[in-house]
């Protein structure tokens, strides 16, 4: 049984951006993500972790954004996430250098 047209994204262009955010935006939410942990706890762990929890987060933000009815807030919410999680590496690398 196929899907219901009403229930489609009609604009090829919000279908477009739906995957980009879904895949750009997932995964820099990710990355961001355990990058703040390595701010605060061995890297080495971080990595070995980031391997299962990674996959795992993305996917979900990969849902999201799928599932979401408004992409451009989605877009922005993926943005604000990717900038507060990689702010504490930011500043801790911009400090460690004297800078």
């Amino acid at each position: 049984m196929p899907a219901n047209k009403k229930y489609l994204t009609q604009s090829p262009w919000l279908r477009l951006s739906k995957i980009l955010a879904g895949t750009a935006g997932g995964y820099a939410v990710m990355m961001s993500f355990h990058i703040f942990f390595t701010s605060f706890l061995p890297k080495e762990h971080v990595i070995a972790t980031s391997f299962f929890t990674g996959y795992i987060l993305w996917a979900f933000l990969l849902l999201y954004a799928f599932i979401a009815p408004n992409v451009w807030r989605v877009w922005i919410l993926y943005i604000v996430l990717t900038l507060v999680f990689a702010l504490p590496y930011l500043l801790k690398f911009n400090f460690s250098n004297g800078s």
